[in-house]
């Protein structure tokens, strides 16, 4: 195995496969990235036995030979970032050594067989479709700040994925708050699937995907979730368990309907914030006609006020939240107006996009 790659061509995908491999490993092997040099494209490979990714680059010279093997990914980044900007890495792997050369700088990495490095099984059976990747890098971020993080109900440690004739939506819940998007696309789904995507591989997803108008292909079986670009090839194992019917959640008979400017909402509440009891974050929600009145106070005595002009005719009411919680759908949601839908102050709020039916946000009251 032998051959000379640009280091911003490497940079790229090492850096996007160093990112899956965890510091600390149970496993020697796990700490390693896989380099695969079949005619002139290297495939790079981290796992963690969770999460996969295999990044690709194209090599501009044809190689002196091919190969495989693997070495330390933290250490191959960090040579390759010490490197000047514009250089040359020749590899050469000489026995059970990989040699990296660089002007008049000189490498050499201690290896393991790449016949020993793990690889997450294929499974053929499951539905696949084509979507552009911004679309669902959309759908995660709309809806990823909702997931649990260490809940005992391991299912809400991840995003669900629903697949239907037709559309595709994202939900994510902590059980106090829910967050739910809708991808309406040409897809064919006969049969509706559902699967959780822990949330490592979620974040892990939202780091690859671009912006840009580029297809990814997506693929779902019973046990792995797996999506492929030209550049990657991205697959993570499924969370085995129920997600709670999140329909059930959605509040049907709201009576109080409010309309504010989400900016400025969103202003206010974090002014708010910094006067809230840092352990439970409560704000006390007063609306009356036209206006919406935020209040918060901590344990040291100290209170915050705000006044926000906001559209509503109804009775007077008053509400409380975890201002977080609100601060974060006020940060998902775009457009410049969001509607707010109450009942009463033991029933929760739904949060929405005046201007898009894609997204719905529902938020659990709290007793001040």
């Amino acid at each position: 195995m032998k051959f000379v790659i640009a280091r911003e061509a490497l940079l790229k995908p090492l850096n996007l496969v160093a990112g899956v491999v965890e510091r600390r490993q149970t496993l020697a092997i796990l700490a390693n990235v896989q380099l695969v040099l079949d005619g002139q494209e290297l495939s790079l490979t981290g796992t963690d036995l969770e999460v996969e990714l295999i990044g690709r680059v194209e090599l501009t010279t044809p190689p002196e030979s091919e190969g495989e093997i693997t070495v330390p990914a933290r250490k191959l980044v960090d040579i390759c970032k010490s490197l000047p900007d514009g250089s040359d890495i020749e590899f050469n792997l000489d026995e059970n050594r990989l040699i990296l050369k660089s002007g008049r700088s000189r490498f050499t990495l201690s290896t393991l067989p790449a016949a020993d490095f793990p690889s997450v099984e294929q499974s053929d059976n499951g539905q696949s479709f084509s979507l552009k990747q911004g679309d669902i890098k959309r759908l995660i971020e709309k809806t990823a700040f909702a997931m649990a993080q260490q809940d005992v109900r391991y299912y809400l440690n991840g995003m669900l994925w629903e697949v239907s004739e037709g559309q595709l939506r994202t939900v994510a819940t902590d059980g106090h708050r829910l967050a739910m998007c809708t991808l309406t696309a040409a897809l064919d789904a006969p049969n509706p699937l559902q699967v959780i995507v822990p949330r490592k591989g979620v974040n892990e997803l939202t780091r690859l995907l671009g912006d840009e108008n580029h297809d990814a292909e997506v693929m779902i079986s019973a046990n792995h979730l797996r999506v492929v670009t030209p550049g990657f090839t991205f697959t993570s194992k499924l969370i085995d368990g129920k997600f709670p019917d999140y329909e059930r959640v959605l509040p049907r008979s709201s009576t109080k309907t409010v309309l504010g400017d989400r900016e400025a909402l969103r202003q206010a509440f974090g002014r708010t914030s910094i006067l809230s009891n840092e352990k439970y974050r409560g704000v006390r929600l007063g609306l009356t006609s036209g206006e919406l009145k935020i209040q918060a106070n901590n344990p040291e005595q100290e209170e915050a006020e705000e006044v926000v002009a906001v559209d509503y005719e109804g009775a007077d009411l008053e509400i409380g939240f975890n201002v977080s919680y609100l601060m974060d759908v006020l940060g998902a949601v775009s457009g410049e107006t969001v509607k707010l839908s109450l009942s009463d102050p033991n029933s929760s709020a739904l949060l929405e996009e005046i201007d898009s039916e894609e997204t719905r946000y529902v938020v659990m009251p709290m007793r001040l």
